[in-house]
């Protein structure tokens, strides 16, 4: 089985434990049996693995989040990076080309492509494997799943078949409607779009072709930022006659808003938190060391980070977007593919940051042109690299790089380090990047 995730969003809704980085998809709260938590890539992309060990699984993702990716699934996942955000349609083509240019298969092969971050089962799987054994067959161009709707939602566009079997021809495609609408939809037997579909890699380049002028995956990747920004569904599947979907009538969920991520979690809080009896349906996440304490809530969301602090109502909560667009875009935390950091103090010469590095994991080797350094090893044992010069390090050193030197550091064992920078231009584009001579 050929599957692509589509890795996209900024994950407003989701804020605090959100940001421009750190998307919905990569936030830890999910229990897994070992009593640690895991994120909604991790599960789906383990789901996946249990279904099909074999499964040849890209993610198509912006730059943004490619070091969260390897951060939570390891260097090997094969990733298709979007240079820039382009909608869904260009994000498809360049994954499509990649498994054909790079990877090297045949236009005949199938590929299914879904959301990183549904909240499902395993038969949600079983049904992935069906819909692109369904456009092996070549009866279709395009096999979309089509989820049967458990209530009129506003946030999904439908499907409307040609007839109530478990495969159909498509009659028409519905925008997202209001929920008045969204009943009559239902009434007529139409299924949520899910953005869920399967199709021949050959069919998908040739409309590629079609609206690109392209020559292959390498060409493709250099002229992304002049592509139009399109979604797949309009810029094909509304298109395309030749179409079919396939129900499903399992357990699906988009966790795109605090009231429905609640709904999936399996306890009502996490963190340090200290809720009182009188408490209820209040649902608490805490990423800080400090204690929340709640008392006589109901109906309630509280969650806190690095980015902020959220005290809502369930109802309320899924209007938070606005709100948050108006915040500053200063990212406190981010996972990146060595490890993590959080952002412990702003000022207007300084920043003070705490980086986590996993060990044997390294940083970039790099200099800044306008600001100095100190890391001060607070935990664990490494090695620092300063202009070619290499020491080790331990719990209790300190370490000053000025503005040009070039340095890295390097983790042997779980390293944490308290750095302060200190300089007049403190920004994420003073950094310069040099290859490191082992």
């Amino acid at each position: 089985m050929n599957l692509i995730l589509l890795s996209g969003g900024s994950g407003k809704r989701l804020w605090p434990l959100s940001n421009d980085v750190r998307s919905k998809q990569f936030i830890k709260i999910f229990r897994t049996e070992n009593g640690e938590y895991e994120s909604m890539v991790q599960r789906v992309y383990w789901q996946i693995k249990e279904i099909d060990p074999q499964a040849n699984i890209m993610i198509a993702t912006s730059k943004t989040q490619v070091s969260a990716i390897h951060n939570q699934l390891g260097d090997d996942v094969t990733i298709s990076v979007e240079p820039c955000r382009r909608d869904t349609f260009p994000a498809i083509a360049l994954a499509t080309a990649y498994l054909h240019d790079v990877q090297g298969m045949s236009e005949d092969e199938t590929a299914v492509v879904c959301p990183v971050d549904p909240y499902v089962e395993q038969d949600y799987f079983e049904a992935l494997k069906n819909l692109g054994e369904q456009a092996a067959k070549g009866e279709a161009n395009l096999v979309l799943m089509g989820i049967e709707p458990t209530y009129p939602s506003e946030k999904y566009g439908y499907i409307i078949p040609r007839s109530n079997g478990n495969i159909s021809e498509v009659d028409t495609f519905r925008e997202k409607p209001d929920s008045e609408t969204a009943k009559t939809y239902i009434a007529q037997g139409a299924l949520w779009n899910g953005g869920v579909f399967a199709y021949k890699l050959g069919y998908v380049l040739e409309k590629a072709h079609e609206l690109i002028d392209f020559i292959d995956y390498a060409d493709l990747y250099q002229k992304y930022d002049t592509l139009e920004k399109i979604s797949f569904d309009y810029a094909v599947a509304e298109r395309e006659s030749k179409i079919q979907v396939m129900r499903f009538g399992g357990l699906w969920k988009d966790l795109g808003t605090w009231n429905t991520l609640t709904e999936a979690m399996v306890e009502d809080s996490i963190g340090n938190v200290i809720p009182n009896d009188t408490c209820e349906d209040v649902h608490i996440v805490n990423e800080l060391d400090m204690p929340i304490l709640c008392m006589g809530l109901r109906n309630v969301i509280i969650s806190a980070s690095p980015e902020g602090i959220l005290v809502a109502d369930k109802e309320q909560s899924s209007y938070i977007k606005p709100y948050v667009d108006k915040l500053n875009n200063q990212i406190m935390f981010a996972e990146k593919s060595w490890g993590s950091f959080q952002v412990l103090d702003v000022t207007v010469d300084s920043m003070t940051i705490k980086v986590t590095l996993n060990p044997g994991h390294k940083m970039n080797y790099h200099s800044h042109k306008y600001r100095d350094e100190i890391w001060n090893v607070i935990a664990g044992r490494g090695t620092v690299i300063i202009d070619g010069m290499r020491q080790s390090v331990k719990s209790g050193d300190v370490v000053t790089m000025k503005a040009g030197c070039r340095h890295t550091i390097i983790a042997e064992t779980e390293l944490k380090v308290i750095e302060v920078q200190l300089g007049s231009d403190i920004s994420i584009h003073d950094k310069q990047k040099f290859q490191l001579e082992e």
